[in-house]
């Protein structure tokens, strides 16, 4: 049995899950609403304020899509109800951004032309200058999904580099560095 697909799903109070009848399952709640298709072979019941996925069998396939379809579920719940925030920091000489239209960011990033980015309308954004500190992008969002696949897209405009550490990271994130040539004499 799956340890993760075999946990039920706690729904906190103001947030709604409903399952259709051609499997697809949707969350509402105070930061807004999402779907998500199930496969066949999985069954999701709601049980007063716990979602239970349940599988038929023991096959390859039905093991692989049991926790999945439940971790899937448990991140749409805490979206709609807490929602995720990332922050991307940036680092280097001259990095700048700031938001040129609504969901529209201008970045900077040492190349020859800045680099525009629209964001879709589910994500809030926010950008953060102050002196002597390293630019940065706050993004939040109900869809875990989707702030993660914007999130990387954004760092890999610059991703960070071993020698110097100069790119896009996200706040408090370690990157390893290497000695450069000089070191190794």
């Amino acid at each position: 049995m799956s340890r993760i697909g075999k946990l039920p799903i706690a729904i906190p109070a103001g947030v709604t899950v409903a399952v259709s009848a051609d499997n697809v399952v949707t969350v509402k709640g105070p930061k807004g609403e999402l779907t998500q298709a199930v496969d066949p072979l999985i069954t999701v019941t709601v049980e007063g304020a716990e979602c239970h996925v349940t599988r038929p069998n023991d096959e390859k396939e039905s093991r692989s899509k049991h926790g999945l379809y439940r971790a899937l579920i448990h991140n749409m719940v805490v979206g709609v109800s807490e929602g995720y925030k990332k922050v991307l920091e940036l680092v280097g000489v001259g990095y700048r951004v700031e938001l040129a239209q609504p969901n529209v960011l201008n970045f900077s990033l040492g190349y020859t032309h800045p680099i525009y980015l629209g964001l879709p309308k589910e994500i809030k954004v926010e950008t953060k200058s102050e002196r002597n500190q390293n630019p940065l992008v706050i993004l939040e969002s109900a869809d875990k999904q989707l702030i993660g696949q914007v999130c990387a897209k954004i760092r890999s405009f610059r991703k960070p580099e071993p020698y110097k550490g100069k790119g896009i990271r996200f706040q408090g994130e370690v990157v390893r560095r290497k000695a450069g040539k000089s070191a190794g004499k």
